[in-house]
């Protein structure tokens, strides 16, 4: 059976411009998510840039060999081309599962595939977050312990513009008293969407045992179970003899 295929995309920004991240994150925070993917769920995993590869590495052909694409952006959400946009909403719709990560709440592509805003409060002041568990049957929640805590993370509160999620897995607690739908899960057409809210560049999130044990169980949570377009409304021939049918409807009526 071949292994299920993934990209991890990432603008790979902070990473070059600011020392900190630089030192937390040397290869980029797509190298440490797809070392963690790789390692824990077995798939095959591969990295793509906003600037550093054509068509931010999301070519038709990239998408069309991923069964699962891994979302981290923050500053630089406008610089991704609406065709590129439109391309990735399209494979979710078709199947391909996305996970979005932190401030990916603001990527254009989910802002699409949720149909809202997606706005939240926020607050960086090195606050401590405590993840609570909220369905620890579920495959996303299993090796994952009743809560955990990050001792540095930025704050992200509610009220968070989406809609209400099909699943809701974890919430998240933080010091400076405010809470937070921290992992949520949507279907969309044929595909799922995940969103999990840890993650800011500046601290060490990314190389936690349990975001990363979160992240890979969300992978494999999301594979497709097929994989199909959807646009379009193609006219269908009838299954069965019908009296008033003829090849001219296809002719003058194609799709509508």
């Amino acid at each position: 059976m071949p292994s299920l295929r993934v990209t991890v995309w990432n603008e790979y920004l902070h990473e070059l411009e600011n020392e900190t991240v630089a030192s937390i994150y040397p290869e980029g925070i797509h190298a440490t998510i797809a070392a963690a993917v790789a390692e824990r769920s077995g798939a095959s995993v591969r990295t793509a840039t906003l600037r550093q590869d054509a068509d931010h590495g999301l070519a038709p052909a990239v998408l069309d060999d991923t069964d699962v694409l891994v979302w981290w952006g923050h500053k630089a959400h406008g610089e991704v081309s609406d065709e590129v946009v439109t391309r990735v909403h399209q494979a979710v719709l078709g199947g391909m599962g996305l996970v979005v990560l932190h401030s990916g709440h603001n990527a254009k592509v989910f802002h699409r595939l949720m149909g809202t805003n997606c706005s939240l409060k926020w607050r960086e002041a090195d606050e401590k977050e405590r993840v609570w568990n909220l369905a620890p049957g579920h495959p996303i929640m299993q090796g994952v312990p009743d809560h955990f805590e990050l001792p540095q993370e930025e704050m992200y509160g509610e009220r968070f513009d989406v809609p209400e999620p099909d699943e809701l897995l974890a919430i998240s607690w933080f010091q400076g008293g405010e809470v937070f739908r921290s992992l949520c899960v949507w279907q969309r057409g044929h595909g799922k969407v995940v969103y999990f809210r840890p993650g800011h560049e500046t601290y060490p999130t990314y190389h936690d045992a349990n975001v990363q044990t979160i992240i890979a169980n969300a992978v494999t949570y999301v594979a497709p179970r097929l994989r199909r377009s959807t646009a379009g409304c193609p006219m269908t021939e009838p299954l069965e003899s019908v009296p008033n049918w003829g090849k001219e409807h296809v002719l003058e009526q194609g799709e509508r």
